[in-house]
């Protein structure tokens, strides 16, 4: 069994943003040698998340406004630890953090319109994402 593991950082200019991460995904495959396995895809900050879905802007606003309704911002009770984030913290639960992505024939193995999105709720500060490959 074959196996790699990677770290992709990211510092984001905004608070809320989306960052298209298929490209550096399907290089960490290639460079993992890996011909049949998985790629997981996981934000390691708790206001942060993975969300596989079509690289169309109307669509990633319609997500941000989506979260924006079920997860706005206001008063939390996270906020008496003297934080401000509780909506990051909410939006990252209904995202999710992760993705496990198939690998057929040493590439992605992603639907037609699928891409692979790093999604910020509470940015402007260095952030990663582990990306773990194993298989044969």
């Amino acid at each position: 069994m074959k196996s790699l593991t990677d770290y992709l950082w990211f510092n984001t200019s905004k608070e809320h943003d989306i960052l298209n991460i298929t490209g550096e995904a399907e290089r960490l495959v290639k460079k993992s040698g890996v011909k049949e396995g998985f790629c997981l895809v996981s934000a390691m900050h708790i206001t942060a998340g993975i969300w596989v879905n079509d690289e169309e802007p109307g669509l990633k606003q319609d997500l941000f406004e989506w979260l924006e309704k079920l997860a706005p911002k206001g008063n939390y009770r996270h906020h008496h630890t003297g934080e401000s984030n509780g909506d990051a913290h909410l939006k990252r639960t209904l995202v999710h953090h992760q993705a496990i992505l198939p690998i057929t024939d040493g590439k992605l193995d992603l639907g037609p319109w699928e891409q692979v999105f790093y999604v910020e709720f509470d940015g402007r500060r260095k952030k990663r994402v582990v990306v773990k490959i194993i298989g044969e």
